[in-house]
C-alpha cells in the first residue's frame, strides 16, 4: 500500500527534526541530565513537528541505554516503544475526545503503573480543544501527577489553554520552518523518490507552505499523483488553484490605480474558475513583500508607489489570518481592498491631483506673457489675498489648514494624561454621547468629518481628553492632519470641551498592556503640561504671502 510522502519521511529521531534546534537540544540534555519534568506544552503552527518530537522524547525518555539524549534503537524498551502494540505511550486527539468522561477515564487508568516501559507518557493532541470541564478534571492529575506518568501536550492555538494548565507545564514554542530548509528537505525527498520537478516549483511550494514542513510534503505528494512527467509551474498553479505572477501583478495594478470596477471582475473571475481565494491573497502578500525587499536590497524601481505598496502590505498582513477564517473570504478580500483603496488611496490620489493643479497652474502664469493675462492674473491674485487676508487670521489658519510638526509628543503627552484621570463612568456616558454623530454624517460641510470619528472606538475618557483608535494606523496618519477640525465637530455636536488622542488599534493594545504592568509595578501616572502645537507653513500659505508682498510691497503685514 503507499504511503503518503509526510508520513514516509516523518522524523524517527531527533537527528531527523527539521527547523526545531534549540528545542531538540533543550530536550536532550534534560534526559543526559535526568532533569525532564512531568508535564510538557509543544505549542506552534501545524506541521512544524509538535507530535513528532512528542513521540521521540516519550522513546527517548525510556531507552535503557539512551546516549547524548538519544534512543539506541536496539534494547527491548526502544523496540517496544516502536511496536504497534505500545501500551505505554497513549496519543489521545483531543478534538474527539474533549469531554469529561474521557479525562475522567484517564485518571482512573493513570495511577496504573507501566506495562514495559519506566515510564507512561501521555501525548493529548490539540489540547485546546477540551472543554473547561475536562480542563478542570486535567488539571488535578497536573497538579499531582504519579512519578511514572509524564504528560505532553500539543496545540496550535495555546491562548485557548487555561493559564493554570499553562502554569504547570514546561512549555516550547515551535516556530516555522524556514523557506530553505524545506526545499533543501524536498530536494532531498525528490532525489530519493525520483521526481522529475521544476526549481521554480520547489520555491513556491516552500514559500505556500508557510513554515510547515508536513503542508510542503503534502503539495508535492499532489502534484506527483496529477502527473507522471517533469513537474511545472503549471501544474502547480493548476492543482494547488492558484493564479501566476501576471494575473498578481494585473491585480495589483486595478488596486493601486484605484480602478474598483476591475478589482471586482478579476476576484469575481477568480472565485468563479474555482480558484482558493485565500491562497490567492498569500500569494500578493509574499510578491509585494519581495517587491519591498528588492526596492530596498537591489535598487530595483517598484511600479507602483512604495509608500503605497509597503501600507497594503502591512494591512494585508494584519487581515490575514481573519481572511483565512472567514465564512466567505471572496467577500471579506472585496470589502478589505475597498476600504483600502478608499481610505488610503483616494485622500493620496486627491493630494496628488491637488499638487499637480497647482504646478500647471503656475507653469501657465510663467509662461503666459500677454499684458492682458498679466493684468488679469494681477487682479485675481489682489481678490484672493484680499479674501484670505479678511477671512482668516495667520492663528485661524495655523489651527485648521497646517500640519502639527511635533504632533507625536502631543499624543504621547494626552496618552500619559487620560490614563492618569481614567474615569469608566465617563466613558460610559461620552459612548452614549458619540452615537450623537450618526445624525450627522450625511451634513454637507462636516458629514465626513463625523464618518472618521465612527470608524475609531472609545477606549479611555478623562474630563479633558478622550482616547479613539482605529484599525488601521493609514486613518490614524489621515486623521491628525486634521486633528482640529475633528475636535472643532466632535466638541460641538457632543457639547464637549474635550481633547482628542488618535491612535491604532495595535497601539492601543499595547499602550493598555503597558498600563496593566505599571499598575501592577504601583507606578503611579502624573499629568504633564501639554507642549503647545508647533505649526508647519503650508505652500499655500507661503504663495499667498509672497504675492501679496508682490503686490503690494512692504506696506502689506501679517498678524
Amino acid at each position: 500500500m503507499y504511503q503518503a510522502l509526510y508520513r514516509k519521511y516523518r522524523p524517527v529521531d531527533f537527528e531527523t527534526v527539521v527547523g526545531q534546534d534549540a528545542i531538540v537540544k533543550t530536550l536532550k540534555n534534560s534526559i543526559v541530565n535526568n532533569n525532564f519534568t512531568h508535564a510538557y506544552m509543544f505549542y506552534g503552527p501545524r506541521g512544524t513537528g509538535k507530535t513528532s518530537v512528542s513521540k521521540i522524547f516519550a522513546r527517548n525518555i525510556n531507552c535503557l541505554d539512551n546516549k547524548d539524549g538519544m534512543a539506541c534503537g536496539k534494547c527491548e524498551a526502544c523496540k517496544f516503544s516502536f511496536s504497534k502494540e505500545c501500551v505505554d505511550i497513549i496519543e489521545i486527539d483531543a478534538a474527539s475526545n474533549n469531554g469529561v468522561d474521557e479525562i475522567r477515564e484517564l485518571r482512573n487508568k493513570i495511577s496504573l503503573v507501566p506495562n514495559m516501559l519506566k515510564y507512561k507518557v501521555y501525548i493529548i493532541d490539540e489540547v485546546h480543544m477540551l472543554s473547561v470541564g475536562a480542563f478542570n478534571a486535567l488539571l488535578k492529575t497536573l497538579e499531582e501527577p504519579p512519578e511514572h506518568a509524564i504528560f505532553i501536550l500539543a496545540t496550535t492555538d495555546p491562548q485557548k489553554v487555561p493559564e493554570t494548565v499553562v502554569s504547570r507545564c514546561q512549555c516550547f514554542s515551535f516556530k516555522r520552518i524556514s523557506k530553505e530548509k524545506i526545499r533543501e528537505l524536498l530536494e532531498q525527498v525528490c532525489k530519493k523518490e525520483k521526481i522529475s520537478i521544476e526549481k521554480e516549483v520547489l520555491d513556491n511550494i516552500a514559500t505556500l507552505s508557510d513554515g510547515g514542513l508536513r503542508d510542503a510534503l503534502g503539495m508535492l505528494d499532489k502534484l506527483t499523483s496529477y502527473t507522471t512527467d517533469k513537474i511545472t509551474m503549471q501544474d502547480f498553479i493548476e492543482v494547488n488553484d492558484i493564479v501566476s505572477e501576471t494575473e498578481i501583478e494585473e491585480l495589483l495594478n486595478a488596486i493601486f490605480s484605484s480602478d474598483i470596477p476591475e478589482v471586482l471582475k478579476m476576484i469575481d473571475t477568480f472565485d468563479k474558475n474555482g480558484k482558493n481565494l485565500s491562497q490567492i491573497i498569500t500569494q500578493v502578500l509574499h510578491f509585494a513583500r519581495n517587491c519591498i525587499v528588492e526596492y530596498y536590497l537591489d535598487n530595483d524601481q517598484s511600479k507602483w508607489s512604495i509608500d503605497n505598496l509597503q501600507e497594503f502590505t502591512n494591512l494585508l498582513n494584519e487581515k490575514i489570518v481573519d481572511i483565512r477564517k472567514s465564512a466567505n473570504s471572496k467577500i471579506f478580500i472585496e470589502m478589505f481592498i475597498l476600504k483600502f483603496i478608499n481610505d488610503y488611496l483616494s485622500i493620496d490620489n486627491k493630494r496628488k491631483t491637488t499638487n499637480v493643479v497647482k504646478k500647471e497652474k503656475n507653469i501657465e502664469i510663467k509662461e503666459n506673457n500677454s499684458d492682458k493675462t498679466v493684468i488679469d492674473d494681477s487682479v485675481e491674485k489682489s481678490e484672493m489675498t484680499e479674501k484670505k487676508t479678511k477671512k482668516k487670521t495667520k492663528k485661524q489658519v495655523d489651527s485648521e489648514d497646517k500640519k502639527i510638526t511635533n504632533i507625536a509628543e502631543i499624543m504621547k503627552v494626552r496618552i500619559n494624561n487620560v490614563l492618569a484621570k481614567a474615569d469608566k463612568e465617563l466613558k460610559e456616558l461620552e459612548i452614549k454621547k458619540f452615537e450623537e454623530l450618526n445624525n450627522y454624517t450625511f451634513d454637507q460641510d462636516i458629514g465626513y468629518l463625523a464618518c472618521n470619528l465612527l470608524d475609531a472606538t472609545i477606549q479611555v475618557v478623562s474630563e479633558n481628553i478622550v482616547l479613539l483608535s482605529y484599525e488601521y494606523s493609514a486613518a490614524v496618519e489621515q486623521n491628525l492632519q486634521i486633528l482640529d477640525k475633528l475636535m472643532n465637530v466632535y466638541n460641538k455636536i457632543l457639547k464637549n470641551k474635550k481633547k482628542l488622542v488618535l491612535v491604532s488599534d495595535d497601539e492601543w493594545k499595547k499602550i493598555r498592556d503597558q498600563y496593566v504592568i505599571d499598575l501592577k509595578n504601583k507606578h503611579k501616572y502624573e499629568e504633564l503640561p501639554e507642549p503647545d502645537p508647533i505649526y508647519e507653513e503650508s505652500e499655500e500659505d507661503a504663495i499667498i504671502m509672497n504675492d501679496a508682498v508682490d503686490m503690494f510691497g512692504d506696506i502689506v503685514e501679517f498678524e
